[in-house]
């Protein structure tokens, strides 16, 4: 059972509950991003079984006519069992998505993940006419010219400043120099995308900066942030722009519950606060 505590973070344990969840968001003028915990798997019999609940997710988004996506990691359908594991997976995921008009993005992960992420994200938006996203990271010196490469692809792109601790021949490690590049590479997009761009950050900086941009260029845009962190404000940004809640659900919610705790000073304290009070 979810403990209450979590549950700020995570929507659910069971698909129905985080389907719930979304309706309610869909009711206050936010959009859902649904995500089932787990990764990593070196069992093809689970990196099966959460592709199958990933199908059976969006035939059920369909069913309820919510305003929702989806969103998978590679690791979580089979990328660390074999690239053709990944692949055949995600083109389940994805056909689904067509079949019932819910959208599917791809989550980057580490940087050795990166050119079989992109690849398969491009040729599933070219094949979907842009039904398909991918995540961007800042942190990683490459990503300009991922960026430059991803400019004419359909589909929707996830820019996020990069959660993972990647070494420094691959990536920016002071936190300045990756602002810095998370700021140059949204200029860059805002100025050549046509499709989507998608703003993954709580950042109250970021945001500002966003909104100059999208006043100087008509390029579509919205918000996706996290449940469980600054929920007022996105309500408030909500009232102005399209915003996207990232819903994570599952059985597996401890060590993402954990990791989010972690990241924040208030996020801990929020935390402590349940304790005590509970």
């Amino acid at each position: 059972m979810l403990p209450p505590i979590a549950s700020n973070f995570v929507a659910a344990e069971d698909p129905s509950g985080a389907l719930s969840h979304v309706e309610t968001l869909n009711g206050d003028g936010i959009s859902g991003i649904l995500n089932l915990l787990g990764e990593h798997y070196d069992d093809p019999s689970a990196a099966a079984a959460d592709a199958d609940a990933y199908v059976d997710l969006i035939g059920a988004i369909d069913d309820a006519n919510l305003d929702c996506c989806v969103s998978v990691k590679p690791s979580q359908i089979g990328l660390d069992l074999g690239e053709d594991v990944f692949r055949t997976h995600l083109e389940r995921i994805v056909d689904a998505g067509v079949e019932h008009d819910v959208f599917v993005w791809i989550d980057m992960e580490d940087y050795t993940t990166t050119d079989v992420t992109l690849d398969a994200f491009e040729r599933h938006a070219r094949e979907t006419d842009g039904n398909v996203g991918v995540c961007i990271q800042a942190n990683l010196k490459r990503t300009r010219e991922d960026v430059e490469r991803l400019a004419d692809v359909p589909g929707k792109v996830r820019f996020v400043k990069g959660a993972y601790d990647e070494p420094s021949s691959v990536a920016y490690k002071q936190k300045a120099r990756v602002n810095e590049a998370y700021r140059e590479l949204l200029a860059v997009a805002f100025e050549t995308f046509d499709d989507g761009i998608a703003v993954g950050s709580h950042d109250p900086e970021i945001i500002e900066y966003v909104e100059e941009l999208s006043e100087a260029h008509d390029t579509p845009f919205e918000f996706q942030l996290l449940m469980g962190v600054r929920e007022a404000a996105q309500h408030d940004l909500a009232a102005e722009y399209e915003v996207y809640q990232y819903v994570p659900y599952g059985g597996k919610w401890f060590s993402y519950f954990y990791r989010r705790v972690r990241e924040r000073k208030e996020n801990a304290l929020f935390a402590l606060r349940a304790v005590v009070g509970s």
